[in-house]
């Protein structure tokens, strides 16, 4: 059965990726993966059902040690999940698999999954790795959150309490009150274009980097249709395209 999969023309594996973190005093855990799950289910159920697309189980632990020092936090070492990805990969790639999808909903490991990306290239150039990010593919979707929480709401405010909400609003205790974050100098930034490295704990009391207040459920399903409507198009852009141009380049020098 896998063989008949991997042999099909744009065949594909997703990797649902998450962490195990504190996420202030109000959401799951789990909050990260559960995300992960809850969108890529979603566009799978949407997609075409012959789409050569695979989903694999989740990967709940992640690369978290920002968040080290709440209770609940429990993160790999990034060689370790560098390690676990190689793993998989190898063996997605023994069984046939060419393009394998990494599909993360944790921010803090953006940048290590890149990495792991380009170590499977480099060590399994037959299988083409993609590291995307939940919210950094579908464009726009965060524009309805208002600014500053926008761009300051890094960790358990509007935009995650709010698709929480919409997704398990079980689970979302009593908002907290917002705390005062420190601001860098003009310029320079937490995360974006001039970004540092920084614990959870030295800026915040509760573990929350943004302010939640004003998350609703009604603000969450849009969030969430617009993730799952982004990503059906994504996902059906690279399955019906041969993108990475992977094969071509076995065996010669790219530059960049």
């Amino acid at each position: 059965m896998l063989e008949r999969w991997a042999g099909l023309p744009g065949a594909t594996a997703v990797l649902p990726i998450g962490a195990v973190e504190q996420h202030g005093p109000h959401l799951p855990l789990g909050t990260d993966y559960l995300f992960a799950e809850a969108v890529l289910d979603r566009v799978l159920k949407r997609l075409p059902p012959e789409l050569p697309l695979a989903r694999l189980p989740v990967l709940s632990y992640g690369f978290s040690p920002e968040h080290l020092g709440f209770p609940g936090t429990v993160t790999l070492s990034a060689e370790t999940l560098l390690a676990q990805l190689e793993a998989v990969g190898a063996a997605l790639s023994e069984a046939g698999v060419r393009r394998l999808v990494l599909f993360n909903a944790h921010g803090g490991q953006i940048a290590l999954l890149q990495v792991a990306a380009r170590q499977l290239q480099q060590r399994l150039p037959a299988l083409a790795v993609l590291p995307w990010f939940l919210w950094s593919g579908p464009p726009g979707v965060i524009d309805q959150i208002p600014e500053p929480e926008r761009s300051q709401g890094l960790h358990a405010g509007r935009l995650e309490t709010s698709l929480m909400l919409a997704l398990h609003p079980e689970l979302v205790g009593p908002l907290p009150s917002p705390e005062p974050l420190p601001q860098p100098p003009a310029g320079l930034s937490l995360e974006g274009t001039v970004p540092s490295a920084w614990r959870t704990r030295t800026i915040s009391q509760n573990g929350v980097v943004g302010d939640p207040a004003g998350a609703t459920a009604e603000e969450g399903e849009a969030l969430l249709e617009g993730l799952v409507k982004g990503w059906c198009e994504l996902f059906q852009t690279l399955v019906d395209s041969n993108w990475p141009h992977h094969s071509a380049c076995i065996g010669t020098v790219q530059r960049q």
